[in-house]
C-alpha cells in the first residue's frame, strides 16, 4: 500500500468525506443517517472541530484523496460530559483493512492525550465485527448494548457501546 498522511481536516477535504459518508449511508448501517449529505450540508458539522482542544478532526489522505477520517465531538451538551468525547471513525471502501483506520484513531488519541479528555466513547451500530475489532485493538471495552433503539430503513437496529479511558497525570 502507498503511503498516506494523517492531518488535520481542512475545508478542501468536505468532498472527499462527502463521498466517503454518502457511501456509507447508502450501503450499511454503520451510520444511523439515512439521507445523503452534501458538503454545504456538513458545513455547520465541520465547524466544529478545532486544532486545539478536544474536539478533532483528523483525515488520511493519499494525494488529494480522502481515505478516511476520525472526529471526536462532544458526547451530550451538558457540563458534566465536558471530559467525555464521543468519537467515530469512516474508511472508504479500499481503504479498509489496510492501516488506515489504526494509524487515525492512534493519531487522534495522541492529540487527545494533552487534552481535559477522560474517556472516550463509540457507538458501534450491529453487526460490524470489524469496527468492534478496531475499537478493542485500540484499547476500548464494551460497556453495554442499546437493543434496537433507533430505525433506519424500516429496520430497527442495535449498537454496542465502548469506551476508553485516558490515564491522567
Amino acid at each position: 500500500m502507498n503511503s498516506f498522511l494523517i492531518a488535520p481536516g481542512a475545508e478542501g477535504d468536505l468532498p472527499g468525506i462527502v463521498d466517503v459518508l454518502n457511501f456509507t449511508i447508502m450501503n450499511s448501517n454503520a451510520t444511523l443517517v439515512a439521507l445523503p449529505v452534501s458538503v454545504a450540508g456538513l458545513q455547520g458539522w465541520f465547524e466544529r472541530f478545532s486544532a486545539t482542544g478536544p474536539y478533532r478532526l483528523l483525515v488520511a489522505r493519499r494525494e488529494d484523496q480522502v481515505l478516511g477520517y476520525t472526529a471526536s465531538q462532544p458526547y451530550r451538551d451538558s457540563d458534566g460530559f465536558r471530559e467525555t468525547v464521543e468519537v467515530s471513525i469512516a474508511l472508504a471502501v479500499a481503504s479498509r483493512g489496510q492501516g488506515v483506520g489504526t494509524a487515525l484513531y492512534r493519531a487522534l488519541f495522541q492529540q487527545l492525550a494533552d487534552e481535559p479528555v477522560h474517556v472516550a466513547l463509540a457507538g458501534i451500530v450491529l453487526p460490524n465485527d470489524a469496527s468492534i475489532a478496531l475499537h478493542r485493538k485500540l484499547g476500548f471495552t464494551e460497556v453495554g448494548t442499546f437493543h434496537e433503539y433507533a430505525v433506519k430503513n424500516g429496520e430497527y437496529l442495535s449498537s454496542v457501546w465502548m469506551e476508553r479511558r485516558f490515564p491522567r497525570p
